[in-house]
């Protein structure tokens, strides 16, 4: 594991995204909340945000951190068709939180996959990325679009 000890604590917030791509019935069963295991974009929130708070246990050589902020949205988008996950996460620490926000994107889309698999088994997880950072050594990370 690397070693922040020298670094100073300051504020830092990682963005991600990614996409669920499914079919238009599939994602019309998402909205109107008749999945039969329940609330997919609820669970899904959920599962990203636990997610992101045990990302060092996913993920070696993570350093565990206390996260002060996790927001995980999945938003229904017809033009895709299917979801549309982002992640912000904030820390006040020596190390970033893009990791955190990673996983807790990643987490959410395989739980909407899980949730919704025996309904359409092609669902395809896609472009998970890092869409912003800032804080620490390194400043602003913006990706380009």
């Amino acid at each position: 594991m690397v070693d922040v000890s020298a670094k100073p604590s300051t504020e830092r917030e990682a963005r991600a995204e990614g996409y669920v791509r499914m079919g238009q019935a599939t994602l019309v069963m998402v909205r109107e909340g008749n999945a039969k295991k329940g609330d997919v974009l609820g669970v899904a929130r959920i599962a990203g945000i636990m997610a992101a708070k045990r990302t060092h246990e996913l993920i070696p050589l993570c350093h565990p951190l206390a996260l002060t902020q996790v927001e995980v949205d999945a938003v229904p988008d017809a033009k895709l068709p299917g979801i549309k996950v982002t992640a912000r996460v904030k820390v006040a620490g020596q190390t970033g939180v893009e990791m955190e926000a990673l996983t807790a994107v990643a987490i959410a889309c395989l739980t909407i996959y899980d949730m919704v698999k025996s309904a359409e088994r092609g669902m395809r997880i896609e472009g998970i990325r890092l869409v912003e950072k800032r804080g620490g050594r390194s400043g602003l990370y913006r990706a380009e679009d």
